[in-house]
């Protein structure tokens, strides 16, 4: 297990039929050697599991990765009004040129590509 830095930009949508690197989220995460979330080496380290929301327009956001009833969420205050859903983090591997569907707090999906993944 390894605590990697992971970037994730918005993938192509209708509105950005090429995508937009302004649209980012950088993680902080402890991955297994598949490139899943190593759930113990989270559980020991919650605070570890750090998210930083750079959005275009938008002041930068930083908060947690948590770990909820029904998966994975960016959560940037208690509570969970402002929270980003992540689908199927928990068996979705993260590698260089996969995807993440991520929810908004305001319920739109958006897909997001790995752009970077390191130590």
């Amino acid at each position: 297990m390894t605590w990697k830095t992971i970037r994730l930009e918005l993938a192509r949508t209708p509105e950005y039929p090429e995508g937009l690197a302004a649209h980012a989220y950088v993680l902080r995460l402890p991955l297994d050697p598949e490139g899943v979330i190593d759930e113990e080496a989270f559980r020991a380290e919650r605070d570890r599991a750090a998210v930083r929301r750079l959005w275009r327009g938008e002041p930068e956001q930083s908060g947690l990765v948590i770990r909820k009833r029904r998966g994975w969420a960016f959560s940037y205050e208690p509570g969970d009004d402002d929270d980003e859903g992540i689908f199927h983090l928990e068996t979705h591997p993260i590698r260089l040129g996969e995807y993440l569907t991520l929810t908004e707090a305001g319920g739109e999906r958006l897909p997001f590509k790995v752009v970077h993944c390191h130590d």
